[in-house]
């Protein structure tokens, strides 16, 4: 878990995205919050977005952000009502000057920039586009094959509009050369999700 500073405040009064990352699935949950949510404010946002969708984590892992000290780790637990020790869930903090034990929510804090710039078209807005962003990086198709997070996670991949509708007739071929690139990603992704049965 991981907090994304420095956003301008949006119509909601959020500045910050706290960024969840699941180590083993690749995984992304975002939320926006104004920069002054408490380590319960928190705790809460993790049982509303992490535990409500995959159960408690084994391990919690951050660098050493106030938000992330014992403060929120007890308001986790104390919200569910459960001894720590009991559960089998601890708190891994990476070292200040050593982000590489969080690396892969420092990669996806880089991308989530990336993707956020081409989505949202004002300031004001920013927050309204984390759900399509979330997407976007939960749902990629890689050069090596490996399954997306959405088929990690619930073993399918989730229908996209543009594919949903996609007849065998518009994979015929294109009219034109601009179009050979769309008509190409069609062709690319029913063949693969025909072989991967999504």
């Amino acid at each position: 878990m991981d907090f994304v500073f420095g956003f301008p405040k949006d119509s909601h009064k959020n500045t910050v995205i706290l960024v969840f990352v699941d180590r083993f699935s690749k995984m992304v949950h975002l939320v926006a919050l104004p920069e002054s949510t408490t380590a319960q404010g928190c705790a809460r946002v993790f049982i509303d977005t992490i535990f409500r969708l995959h159960g408690l984590t084994r391990e919690i892992v951050s660098d050493r952000d106030p938000r992330f000290t014992a403060e929120f780790y007890e308001s986790v637990f104390r919200s569910l009502e459960t001894g720590l020790k009991s559960l089998g869930t601890g708190l891994e903090m990476s070292a200040s000057n050593h982000p590489e034990t969080d690396s892969q929510t420092e990669r996806d804090n880089r991308v989530l920039g990336e993707i956020l710039r081409g989505y949202a078209h004002s300031f004001t807005s920013w927050s309204e586009f984390l759900p399509m962003v979330e997407f976007a990086i939960n749902n990629p198709v890689h050069a090596s094959k490996t399954p997306t997070p959405f088929f990690v996670n619930g073993l399918r991949h989730p229908r996209l509009p543009a594919f949903s509708k996609c007849d065998s007739s518009l994979t015929r071929g294109a009219d034109s050369l601009e179009q050979k690139p769309i008509w190409f990603l069609l062709i690319t992704r029913r063949q693969w999700c025909r072989r991967d049965g999504c």
